[in-house]
């Protein structure tokens, strides 16, 4: 009896090591303040139309010479592999740092030099001014956007951020060299089932 009983309790704990929740470990907890902006369609996304989907987000502008381009590529890269794997429920959510030049119709050009898989998962987002994206990305990314008066440059960080379904940036990978692309295909997977 003592046998069976060490034996289904070594089972209930693989087992609950084996379930489905509570899998995915924040490395940080960051509540996006509210927000309505204009995607690359002319349409309107808000942080409630994201709610209950993950996301993978970043800052770029279309103008970038330099990490934007790669930055983008890479995520075209880790949207494929999401595909591959049948991981449907998840949005890409690239947030423009230099709204004036950066139209929908000029980030839908931009979206159309790479080779993206599924677009309709994606949203560029402008509709704002300057000083606006940049207090949003520090206070509800704790990035640095910052214009370059003397360029047509803005400066700004390379990170990639993970959002979880309730609007909470949990984790952050470095978007534009050594990119985890496996480590954040998993992360996806992983907040995905646990929100289920």
């Amino acid at each position: 009896m003592k046998k069976l009983l060490a034996i289904l309790s070594i089972a209930v704990v693989i087992l609950a090591g084996c379930g489905g929740s509570g899998n995915f470990e924040a490395q940080t907890n960051w509540e996006i303040q509210d927000f309505t902006y204009e995607n690359h369609r002319g349409e309107d996304v808000s942080l409630e139309d994201l709610k209950g989907t993950v996301w993978l987000s970043t800052f770029i502008f279309t103008n970038c010479t330099t990490v934007c381009p790669p930055m983008t590529f890479n995520l075209t890269d880790i949207q494929q592999t999401l595909e591959e794997k049948g991981i449907v429920d998840y949005k890409i959510v690239e947030f423009s740092i230099d709204p004036e030049v950066d139209t929908p119709e000029v980030l839908q050009d931009y979206l159309a030099n790479y080779d993206v898989v599924d677009e309709s998962k994606w949203e560029l987002l402008t509709g704002y001014s300057q000083e606006h994206i940049s207090k949003f990305a520090a206070e509800s990314f704790k990035t640095l956007v910052k214009d370059d008066p003397s360029t047509d440059q803005v400066i700004h960080g390379v990170s990639f951020f993970l959002v979880d379904q309730n609007g909470v940036v949990v984790k952050s990978y470095n978007g534009a060299t050594e990119v985890p692309k496996e480590e954040i295909v998993i992360d996806i997977e992983t907040l995905i089932e646990d929100g289920k």
